[in-house]
């Protein structure tokens, strides 16, 4: 299969503007992205709207596509990107460009999925530790997955209900799973999604990916246990540099 990786990258965030390029460990924020998409995937593109994104990204050698401002989500401006790109590639990545420390190995158990050709559409999942905080967060979404690891449903809400026990005991009684937001898309499902109107599912848990479910669309759920670390605001971005820092040092040892 010929896949390609697409970054979709902002300039604007209301909790942090200018994100993809604030500086993590000497190198911009997006920079960190790139580096790591590239040690899978042969072709790696930044999407974006922003003239000081695209500069960033030709200064350390990178691929860049300019496209619209106008766009409703990351989905619709990689489809854009891929259009301009003009590959016939049969597999897309989205990678997000707010993540310096997505794993190759997501990336590749990402592109693993579509060796199942049923596949339309993947992404990934890793289980939550034992911890109902954690998993009542509605900033981490939740997924409950069929027999064959398609997903049936994504919630911000705790899924399933753990009927029989307190709330304080679900964590034990059921691996609960938190969605993480790579996705891969076949060309064709691509080019389908993004002409779909928002859907009522979607509109209430805001979650894009209810749009395809509810259209009908399957989703292949690759598992990992690799947790990341997006960076939404600058108190994120402190976090991160000591996260890299921590890191820097465990390798010197």
């Amino acid at each position: 299969m010929d896949i390609i990786g697409i970054i979709p990258a902002r300039f604007a965030s209301t909790r942090f503007p200018g994100k993809p390029l604030a500086p993590l460990g000497g190198k911009p924020v997006i920079q960190h992205v790139y580096e790591r998409a590239a040690k899978v995937l042969d072709a790696v593109y930044v999407a974006t709207d922003d003239e000081r994104i695209s500069s960033a990204v030709k200064a350390f050698g990178g691929n860049v596509v300019m496209t619209s401002a106008n766009h409703r989500s990351g989905t619709d401006r990689i489809r854009e990107a891929m259009e301009k790109i003009g590959s016939g590639c049969d597999v897309i990545i989205n990678i997000q460009g707010d993540e310096p420390f997505v794993s190759p190995v997501q990336i590749k158990a990402l592109c693993d999925c579509f060796d199942d050709e049923a596949t339309q559409i993947a992404t990934l999942g890793i289980a939550f530790k034992h911890d109902m905080v954690a998993i009542s967060n509605p900033n981490s979404p939740k997924i409950v997955v069929d027999n064959n690891g398609y997903a049936m449903y994504f919630s911000r809400s705790v899924i399933p209900f753990v009927r029989g026990a307190e709330a304080n005991e679900w964590a034990g009684r059921y691996p609960f799973l938190k969605h993480i937001g790579l996705y891969g898309y076949r060309r064709k499902v691509l080019e389908e999604i993004t002409c779909l109107p928002p859907s009522s599912l979607e509109m209430a848990e805001n979650l894009e990916q209810l749009r395809w479910l509810q259209n009908g669309y399957r989703i292949k759920v690759g598992i990992t246990d690799i947790e990341t670390i997006g960076i939404d605001t600058p108190e994120d971005l402190e976090k991160a540099e000591a996260y890299l820092a921590s890191q820097t040092e465990c390798n010197r040892e």
